[in-house]
């Protein structure tokens, strides 16, 4: 299994590159000030980076229970752990962003499906960097 240290950087790698790339496409797809966009993007950040460490410690143990390697992970179980995981953070960001952004619930769960559609895809390709350029040692 990963280092709580090696989540740690992924995590934060993760969410670094992820507000780099989504606050300033939202702010000028919302017409939003990129201040706004900015300070929810990295609230929400906060949020996932929390959810984030602890969904997949708990993806990992379910793996180990499985009988199955963690440190093989083949597009199909990649799909999975990213649309599960989106599902799971919806449950946060949602009445957050109809708070900040003073959404109606259609407005804000919109807005969160399109993004929950976009984020997977760069999940998955983040994911297969990052276990490209940090391994997972196989302990024998």
């Amino acid at each position: 299994m990963r280092t709580s240290k090696d989540r740690l950087r992924h995590t934060i790698l993760f969410e670094i590159v992820l507000v780099l790339l989504i606050g300033p496409l939202l702010s000028v797809m919302l017409g939003k000030s990129l201040h706004t966009m900015g300070v929810i993007t990295i609230t929400l950040s906060l949020i996932a980076m929390v959810v984030n460490y602890f969904y997949n410690l708990a993806f990992d143990y379910a793996l180990l229970r499985l009988g199955r390697p963690v440190y093989e992970r083949g597009p199909k179980l990649r799909v999975l752990h990213s649309v599960f995981f989106e599902l799971c953070l919806l449950v946060f960001s949602l009445p957050l962003v109809m708070l900040l952004l003073d959404y109606s619930f259609m407005q804000a769960l919109m807005l969160d499906l399109g993004f929950a559609m976009f984020v997977p895809v760069y999940a998955f390709f983040f994911n297969v960097i990052y276990d490209r350029t940090f391994p997972v040692v196989a302990v024998q």
